[in-house]
């Protein structure tokens, strides 16, 4: 491996750490123009060869301590392969037999056609794929797998990053437990962690938490190096920190330092840290910690075929802000249980009242404050994204591309994991979002 300076070592990992728990970008070590990326094909990670042989070749070997497994091309690897790099804790499906999901492949998907946004030219649901460096893909219909693709190093029997669709996942056991009467979402934070009392987050409600309308001065501008995003990654890095450090050491620790800027409850602004307190909050009421909890409630009565995993800190606290690595079928049944309304497997797994509060969405006007272009109409709402299309659909986002879209007018369910080199989803959802759409209106007029 090259030699790498010690600062530029620790802003490489610092950077990999925040793209993989869900930051938008991160361009700390850009200078100048950067080239593009290659393609698809050309940065596929099996053909690249990335961690193979006893031991690997050097220039192929990729460690966590250094930043080179989140440098891309590189990264298409790593995201199916985090816990092979980094400490984990378990998601157990428990020991029962798993629930299959029923398949109905179609052959007429990857013909349809569709316009990218702001695109003259139309583009096939094949061609998509590698456009957005897909890695795996479910489609499910009705609840049976219509559509199933892997590529690159994902297989079916794989596990792969999440990224920030862990937000989601998250946001649906704190609207559970909302709906449940075991959180009240009208109280302080500071009322169920009464360490977080003198944070920014000690007088914001569960409810402004959950729907990241939180006034903090927290900064995402990955250009400057003081900006707080930095010290969060640093804090929640689970390497030995440096002998004059004197920084936060875990996630909670770092929640504690997060001052206030704004106002509570003025509008929305998409923020890590807001998961990670909702995490706190969910471990403090229940004494399960998320991984635990996310077994419990939901995992293991999903039927679930594999174990899923969350990375975590130095002090074994999930990272609850984009830490979850699942496989792709288990995601699927994830979302058709919310398509369902809570029902899966034969039993309510949640409350129907969780998808209604989802599906009903937040303030449009505090949404449009954050300025995003492509998601105009939009709202967010438990830790979702509600398109308030005529269909009614919602969606989990997670960077490079991640997602989980519940169309509930199409009775359709698609999940993507995927490694695209622009972490931020404006960079993918110009193919992305009519994507989806055009595939919803397909099996509407072409049931099977």
């Amino acid at each position: 491996m090259t030699h790498v300076s010690a600062p530029k070592r620790l802003s490489q990992l610092a950077c990999g750490l925040l793209l993989a728990s869900g930051a938008a970008t991160c361009n700390a070590q850009a200078a100048g123009p950067q080239p593009s990326p290659p393609d698809a094909a050309a940065s596929d990670p099996a053909k690249l060869g990335w961690m193979v042989g006893a031991p690997p070749p050097a220039d192929r070997i990729l460690r966590f301590e250094d930043g080179s497994y989140f440098q891309f091309p590189a990264m298409r690897w790593s995201v199916a392969h985090f816990r092979q790099l980094m400490p984990t804790v378990n998601v157990s499906r428990g020991l029962g037999a798993p629930v299959a999901l029923p398949r109905a492949l179609r052959s007429d998907i990857d013909a349809l056609r569709f316009t990218p946004l702001g695109a003259q030219e139309s583009m096939t649901w094949a061609e998509s794929l590698g456009a957005n460096y897909t890695d795996g893909i479910v489609v499910l219909h009705r609840g049976r797998i219509v559509y199933e693709r892997y590529l690159g190093v994902l297989k079916d029997d794989g596990q792969h990053g999440a990224m920030s669709v862990t937000k989601s996942v998250m946001g649906t056991l704190g609207a559970a437990l909302v709906a449940e009467g075991r959180i009240d979402a009208s109280k302080r934070v500071a009322d169920y962690v009464p360490e977080l009392a003198q944070s920014a987050f000690g007088s914001a409600t569960v409810r402004q938490v959950l729907d990241m309308t939180t006034g903090l001065k927290f900064s995402e501008d990955y250009a400057d190096p003081n900006a707080e995003v930095w010290a969060h990654a640093q804090a929640g890095s689970p390497l030995p920190k440096p002998k004059d450090y004197t920084g936060p050491r875990s996630y909670y620790e770092f929640l504690q330092t997060v001052q206030p800027e704004g106002q509570h409850g003025d509008g929305f602004a998409y923020k890590t840290v807001n998961t990670d307190v909702l995490g706190w909050v969910i471990a403090r009421v229940t004494g399960r910690t998320v991984n635990e909890l996310l077994s419990e409630r939901i995992w293991r009565r999903l039927g679930a075929e594999q174990d899923a995993y969350m990375t975590v800190d130095s002090t074994g606290t999930p990272f609850a802000g984009g830490g979850l690595n699942t496989g792709l079928r288990d995601l699927a049944r994830f979302g058709e249980m919310l398509r369902k309304n809570g029902r899966f497997n034969g039993q309510q797994i949640l409350p129907k009242a969780v998808v209604d509060d989802i599906r009903r969405g937040g303030d449009k006007e505090k949404f449009a404050k954050a300025g995003y272009d492509l998601l105009k109409g939009w709202s967010y709402r438990d830790m979702w994204w509600v398109t308030h299309n005529s269909h009614g659909a919602f969606m989990a986002r997670g960077v490079h591309g991640q997602r989980i879209y519940v169309d509930p007018k199409a009775e359709m369910v698609i999940v993507r994991y995927a490694s695209h080199p622009v972490a931020g989803n404006a960079a993918n959802d110009p193919t992305t979002l009519p994507a989806f759409e055009a595939l919803a209106r397909h099996l509407l007029a072409h049931p099977r």
